[in-house]
């Protein structure tokens, strides 16, 4: 054999060597492989991929209602002309998020159980910017805005010592009353619903019949409508439009409950040593603090010091409601002379009204302790003479006085009579 044809053989059998598969190699689709070949991954199949947030269990109430928002979506002028007035106030959200985080948790969780559209969730942005004192000049008052005709017709508390219209429980519940109502009013048209809970329900079917009558849409953007009204829906619209394309930053609000429905069947003052401030965020139906007369029975507290309120409120000194008189102010009267008038002292009488100084005004109506009022008060550990007179606003000389004592001394469990006006 020539000497050049030798080394051309010898290549050729190189070559073939690499393309064979040895007789004992294992093949990849045994999951088998050498230092040479790509690595081959076992089945995934018994690793299931993380649960995707579901609305109960995202972390953020904003996106539980996100995942739910069901109304279409509007390209109308005025819904537009919303959505750029919130993105260029981008902070607007910082201030809604932190006016309702103690309240939106359970607004969803109601709004949810009555099977209703979980966009009647976000209407307190729209009617009070969910701040819970809100008060109108139409008398609307509360996160709903409920009007005082509204509010008694679904059982709503009003006196002059409680304002349910400004307490979540029972104005959410007048207020998904009434909404659920003007539902069923309006032939299951939600967005004629909420213009009549603006505007009232007789201005939006009068709107509908003229526009039937006229041969013109009856849909709610073709409605002639208060201009208040006009606005109303779009404004809902347009909150609800951002938030379910994520298109503004809605600070995150934990989804889970912000607070505690304590039992209160007793009229109370709060005492002074308990910092009382956080339970008027919770609880601005009461017209008074730390006065808590004639309410809902209820009293919210935060959930992280519930078992803490909870002993507090067991020591709660109970206060009649039948004490207490109404006095309206006339032509003449003064702080002083109604003072005198009912044998109490200027300061009692601003302190029963939460006055910031002493002027009045015709027709104003004031509250104040009947004249023969006498509670019986039992001594508690840690009470003193001192810490009782300040906390029914009477003197420690009184005190004494009624119970014919001639020193300080206090006996755990006994009875002292306090007056709230000297007999």
């Amino acid at each position: 054999m020539p000497a050049r044809i030798l080394p051309l053989l010898m290549t050729l059998l190189l070559l073939t060597g690499c393309n064979t598969t040895p007789p004992d190699s294992t093949s990849a689709d045994e999951g088998v492989t050498n230092q040479h070949s790509q690595p081959q991954y076992a089945p995934v199949a018994d690793q299931p991929l993380p649960a995707l947030p579901t609305p109960h269990t995202s972390d953020d109430v904003w996106q539980r209602i996100r995942m739910q928002l069901s109304f279409a979506s509007s390209t109308h002028p005025r819904v537009l002309k919303r959505v750029n007035w919130y993105l260029q106030h981008p902070n607007y959200m910082h201030t809604i998020s932190a006016r309702a985080e103690p309240y939106l948790y359970y607004l969803v969780t109601e709004v949810e159980r009555r099977g209703l559209p979980i966009e009647l969730a976000l209407m307190p942005l729209i009617e009070s910017d969910f701040n819970a004192q809100a008060y109108s000049q139409k008398h609307a008052s509360g996160l709903w805005q409920l009007t005082p005709l509204i509010a008694k017709h679904y059982g709503v508390t009003i006196n002059p010592w409680f304002d349910g219209r400004q307490d979540l429980i029972q104005s959410t519940g007048a207020a998904l009353d009434f909404l659920t109502y003007l539902h069923q009013r309006f032939d299951g048209d939600w967005y004629h619903a909420i213009a009549a809970y603006n505007t009232g329900e007789g201005r939006v079917a009068t709107a509908i019949a003229n526009n039937r009558k006229a041969g013109k849409s009856t849909d709610f953007f073709s409605l002639k409508l208060p201009r208040q009204t006009q606005h109303y829906v779009p404004k809902l619209l347009a909150a609800a439009a951002l938030l379910k394309q994520q298109r503004m930053h809605f600070p995150a609000i934990a989804n889970q409950p912000a607070f505690t429905q304590l039992a209160m069947d007793k009229a109370v003052i709060l005492p002074n040593e308990h910092n009382w401030a956080e339970l008027a965020v919770l609880n601005p139906g009461f017209r008074r603090f730390p006065v808590l007369l004639s309410g809902p029975g209820h009293l919210l507290v935060p959930r992280d010091r519930e078992q803490e309120w909870q002993l507090v409120a067991a020591e709660f000194q109970a206060l009649p409601d039948t004490r207490w008189q109404q006095v309206v102010v006339r032509r003449g009267d003064s702080l002083s002379r109604i003072a005198q008038q009912h044998d109490i002292t200027v300061s009692e009488l601003r302190q029963f009204n939460q006055l910031s100084n002493n002027l009045i005004r015709i027709g104003q109506t004031l509250l104040l302790p009947s004249r023969s009022e006498k509670l019986d008060y039992v001594v508690k550990r840690g009470d003193s003479l001192w810490r009782i007179a300040r906390q029914f606003g009477v003197s420690v000389k009184d005190l004494k006085r009624w119970n014919q004592r001639d020193n300080n001394q206090l006996r755990l469990g006994e009875t002292l009579a306090i007056h709230l006006t000297a007999p």
